[in-house]
């Protein structure tokens, strides 16, 4: 099986519209021209047609093997604009040599076929008007090739910038997964050093607890979306680790619509944000408090919503590294369409994401 490149299939495009397209204009020129006394039916008359299309085909693939060879759409200006125009003089140039050579073959038609050559045609094929004619003909044709030209590098040009930001997109996206590891990972490891001496059983099943939530955060870091269900555990799998060291500080309240459970999310953004509502807000509180954690469905989105006891207070040395992480990756997976926010509502901290569907 013969496999053409990108290249071949262009060229094989340009030669077919070539052929077609000056096939299907001397057809229209030979339908719209007045036939005087027979004279649309001569050998001269077919010659001239026929030299037409040879003259037109011969001088625009010239034309376009220069342009291809001297003009460049990058950086264009008045010096690819006088190359274009000189081209254009010199295709018209052979265009108009090769249709007036047909007045050579005359005398050779005339001696075996005996024509009277209207008037019209005389006047039409007088030089002037052929010069006119050939210049405006392969003037329209370069127009029209230089706009295919442009849209068809515009295209290209588009096609190599969503490439190119969604390669760079996908790279921020690695950089800011890479982030989160090492963000829960301190904190529990600092939780198991507190409970080490204490009781080492608690110790073992921490231990159990942060090993599983390692392996899900290595496993799903290569993927931008995993089903509710699976980030549903991990965050069961925090907050039991939590509440060894926090004990009975701590309060959770899971409020999920179970027809959410299979919408596609980012990985560990749900946790995140129950991480935030457990180290900056019920770690700080004396007597503790509760984290109430609703999922729903709306019309075109999936409301996430996190409520954890305390005030909205953020510390003037912390790096916020879980929000910008957040906040960065739901702008790079879904632009503008995903928002979230955090406000404090009647003794309560609020972290709210809107995640489209679909």
């Amino acid at each position: 099986m013969t496999v053409f490149s990108g290249k071949n299939k262009w060229s094989i495009a340009f030669w077919t519209i070539q052929v077609t397209s000056w096939f299907g204009l001397l057809l229209f020129s030979y339908i719209v021209t007045p036939d005087f006394d027979g004279f649309k039916q001569s050998r001269l008359f077919k010659l001239s047609m026929i030299m037409s299309l040879v003259s037109g085909i011969i001088s625009t693939a010239l034309l376009r093997y220069y342009l291809k060879k001297n003009v460049s759409l990058d950086g264009f200006g008045v010096k690819e604009l006088t190359k274009i125009f000189v081209a254009i003089l010199i295709a018209s140039g052979i265009y108009f040599l090769l249709n007036f050579s047909v007045g050579f073959l005359e005398d050779f038609f005339l001696e075996k076929e005996t024509v009277e050559i209207p008037e019209i045609y005389r006047q039409e094929y007088s030089l002037g008007l052929l010069v006119f004619s050939s210049f405006f003909t392969i003037l329209g044709w370069t127009v029209f090739y230089m706009a295919v030209k442009v849209v068809f590098k515009l295209n290209k040009d588009r096609l190599e910038r969503s490439e190119l930001n969604a390669t760079l997109r996908q790279a921020q996206l690695n950089t800011l997964k890479g982030q989160i590891n090492p963000h829960f990972m301190f904190n529990s490891l600092n939780n198991i050093r507190g409970l080490m001496l204490e009781d080492v059983e608690k110790s073992r099943e921490m231990l159990t607890k942060l090993s599983e939530m390692l392996r899900y955060s290595l496993m799903k870091n290569d993927i931008n979306a995993i089903p509710l269900e699976e980030e549903l555990e991990m965050v069961e799998n925090y907050i039991d680790l939590s509440k060894i060291q926090l004990e009975n500080r701590l309060t959770f309240i899971k409020k999920v619509s179970p027809e959410a459970l299979s919408i596609a999310i980012p990985p560990m953004i749900v946790q995140l944000l129950v991480e935030n509502a457990v180290k900056h807000g019920i770690s700080n509180l004396k007597n503790g408090g509760e984290i109430i954690l609703r999922i729903q469905l709306l019309t075109d989105q999936v409301c996430i919503k996190v409520f954890n006891t305390g005030k909205l207070h953020i510390a003037k040395n912390s790096t916020q590294l879980g929000i910008k992480n957040i906040k960065q990756r739901l702008r790079l997976l879904y632009g503008d369409r995903a928002t979230f926010t955090l406000k404090e509502e009647e003794n309560k901290v609020v972290a709210r994401i809107l995640i489209p569907l679909g």
